[in-house]
């Protein structure tokens, strides 16, 4: 993870390949620089818009969901686009953090391995609604 936000940082920052984690604050764009998180932005909207909408959001809500609603099922996408947007949203100066992405992206993994091995969990039922008055016991 550590190594994309470094290759997105040369990319969007200083033009050029490599992986280093450099300081985007010694860059040479100017002006133009206030452009460069927008471009991010509007990347990783496309992802979510064409890629996969489960990029949205923090990572860990999304993870406990799918544990407890899918039986921890995930989307191999998911697996590659979720790391690809957070690296790409930090690269370019968003105000993001790659905690939420990176658990996300574990699960999903893990998700991936399970399935492969036949071996998820099951779906959780919905709440129940509570026994009818006339079936509860009675008090004294």
């Amino acid at each position: 993870m550590l190594r994309l936000i470094g290759l997105f940082t040369n990319l969007f920052f200083y033009q050029r390949w490599g992986t280093a984690l450099v300081s985007p604050a010694g860059n040479r764009l100017g002006a133009w620089e206030i452009l460069v998180p927008v471009i991010g932005a509007l990347i990783v909207g496309m992802m979510a818009r064409y890629g996969s909408e489960r990029i949205r959001g923090h990572g860990i809500p999304e993870a406990i969901e799918a544990i407890l609603l899918k039986g921890a099922k995930v989307e191999p996408r998911v697996a590659v686009l979720k790391p690809l947007s957070a690296a790409i949203s930090i690269g370019s100066g968003g105000p993001f953090g790659a905690e939420g992405p990176i658990i996300m992206t574990g699960g999903a993994f893990g998700s991936l391995i399970a399935q492969f091995s036949r071996r998820t969990a099951p779906i959780s039922e919905p709440e129940k609604r509570p026994p009818p008055p006339e079936t509860l016991p009675r008090g004294r």
